[in-house]
């Protein structure tokens, strides 16, 4: 066909425009013509969009869309696209771990020869693609990967499947350890451990000496930092969904944490003032670990004793990770770290709960404070501290009386409001019910990882200890001494064995209050930092025969 030329293209467009539109537009195209040089750009884009739209409904419509849409992706994409929307029970249902434990072993000389390691040598073998390392270095695409209409994977055939699995999988699991790092690295962390006044607001300093409190904190650290790495990884899975991995998610996390610890072992609590700040440093410390974790994992090594990257991909818990919550993670970890803090500042003094009684009292053992206390399975219980004078007194009150704790009031709000006197009592009954007074970091350290390698902290309940936060067992182990035996019991003064705050009210523990056991009750006593303290049976009749 011969090319018009410029001014026969006007003239062709303009005439024809008027019978496309509508013949009444005419006078308007008739000025059109006289101006035609000005606005021919916008009638030529005119004339090119009604050819557009005439076109597009000209396109007859399918009765079923979704179906062509499947179709024509399928199309577009290769026989890949038949396993796109994967989900975790997806990876067992195919045998993806027997799957890639074969492959492995394999291509255990491809693994070797490549510089980028195991990442490298699947990268090449399921797209050709060499350079796949994942590595945490700053590049934000050596991990990605374009599978739609890859000629090398679609020809795996029967492997196709098993090949995209392993690549989404690594690639989610590349991505949990850079969201890891990055809610570690948050500044929300540090600034809300790092308070100016920790030891004026939960501690009252009588022997200003002790060590013990700050190595505490720092040994159940590494126990919280575990259960932070964990919790990342499990709260968007489901109940049950890889457990196996998020054991290891916990493990190379403790491992990662515990030398952060070695230089801060020897500060004493005249730096608690610090202890935020030193918290703080390790948290953000840590995030470094988490690099370490993703290179060594993804070059094929193994990570902490936790074990290659297959244990992390085990059971899929990362086929279908839809991610780090960040927000989630830094609001759970610091009101874990914070809680740790406090326990470990009151624990130095008597500081202690009791209860066991049925809510709202009144059954003849006395009365609780209810601004300190719980009902909990129909149960109360009370959080105390032994307030004693500042210098000699000659009145009632030289013994001192039964206080909420230093800084209770600032718990459940500002800094603290992730942090309740619920969870105290919550978390450290259940420490209590599991080893009595004898809840050590090391018994801590055991009883988080069983509860996530064994599937009960996969959940969102009470039984996951990243979703309880600081209730979760352990963050708190002020001592407890059940008292509900004495409702029953025949125990001499037991009226005032419960008592409310405040100056006028003291207790009196005229026998083994501690479920009638004298044993019990002498290592509650021992355990709340009230050994050799005559106080509490000061009042009693028989001072020396109370049983304890």
């Amino acid at each position: 066909m011969a090319r018009l030329a410029h001014q026969d293209v006007e003239a062709h467009t303009l005439q024809t425009i008027p019978r496309l539109l509508n013949s009444r537009y005419t006078p308007y195209v008739n000025i059109l013509n006289r101006r035609a040089f000005f606005v021919m750009p916008s009638i030529l884009y005119l004339s090119s969009l009604l050819l557009f739209t005439s076109s597009c409904l000209s396109v007859p419509l399918s009765g079923n869309p979704s179906s062509n849409a499947v179709h024509n992706l399928h199309r577009r994409c290769g026989p890949v696209a038949e396993f796109y929307n994967q989900k975790a029970s997806d990876w067992n249902a195919n045998n993806l771990d027997g799957w890639l434990d074969t492959w492995w072993t394999t291509h255990q000389t491809d693994i070797a020869a490549n510089s980028k390691g195991f990442a490298g040598a699947f990268g090449r073998w399921a797209v050709g693609n060499p350079d796949w390392s994942c590595r945490d270095d700053g590049s934000s695409s050596n991990c990605d990967f374009d599978i739609c209409n890859d000629d090398i994977l679609n020809a795996k055939g029967n492997e196709t499947r098993q090949a995209y699995y392993v690549m989404e999988s690594v690639n989610r699991l590349h991505s949990y350890f850079v969201g890891l790092s990055q809610a570690f690295q948050t500044a929300s962390i540090a600034a809300a451990l790092s308070k100016d006044s920790w030891a004026t607001t939960f501690y009252k300093d009588k022997d200003v000496k002790s060590v013990t409190a700050l190595k505490e904190v720092l040994n159940a650290a590494t126990t919280i930092i575990g259960i932070g790495a964990a919790f990342a990884g499990l709260a968007p899975a489901g109940v049950g969904i890889g457990v196996g991995a998020a054991g290891a998610l916990f493990s190379g996390a403790v491992g990662a944490a515990i030398p952060l610890l070695g230089t801060h072992q020897d500060d004493t609590l005249q730096k608690s003032a610090d202890l935020g700040g030193i918290l703080g440093e390790i948290v953000l410390e840590a995030m470094k670990g988490f690099i370490s974790a993703n290179n060594i994992l993804m070059h094929g090594d193994s990570f902490e004793n936790t074990g290659d990257i297959r244990a992390y991909l085990k059971d899929g818990l990362f086929l279908d990770f839809g991610g780090v919550d960040k927000v989630a993670v830094i609001e759970k970890m610091n009101a874990m770290l914070l809680g740790q803090a406090v326990n470990a500042l009151w624990r130095t003094q008597k500081v202690f709960i009791m209860g066991g009684g049925a809510c709202g009292d009144n059954q003849g053992i006395g009365s609780g404070p209810q601004e300190s206390g719980i009902c909990l399975d129909g149960k109360a219980w009370y959080l105390y501290w032994w307030e004693e004078p500042d210098g000699i007194r000659f009145s009632k009150h030289r013994r001192g009386w039964t206080s909420a704790p230093m800084g209770a009031e600032k718990l459940g709000q500002g800094d603290f409001a992730d942090v309740t006197v619920a969870d105290v009592i919550t978390s450290s009954l259940s420490a209590h019910t599991v080893a009595n007074h004898t809840y050590t970091p090391t018994l801590a350290l055991a009883r988080a990882h069983d509860a996530i390698a064994s599937g009960r902290g996969s959940g969102s309940g009470s039984s996951n200890p990243g979703a309880a936060g600081a209730a979760w067992e352990g963050v708190f182990t002020i001592p407890v001494c059940d008292v509900g035996w004495a409702v029953a019991g025949d125990i001499p003064e037991k009226a005032y064995i419960l008592q409310p705050l405040g100056e006028d009210y003291r207790p009196r523990w005229c026998g083994p209050v501690c479920g009638g056991d004298a044993g019990a009750t002498r290592a509650w006593i021992e355990a709340a930092g009230m050994g050799g303290f005559e106080s509490p049976r000061e009042e009693c009749e028989d001072e020396d025969g109370v049983g304890y």
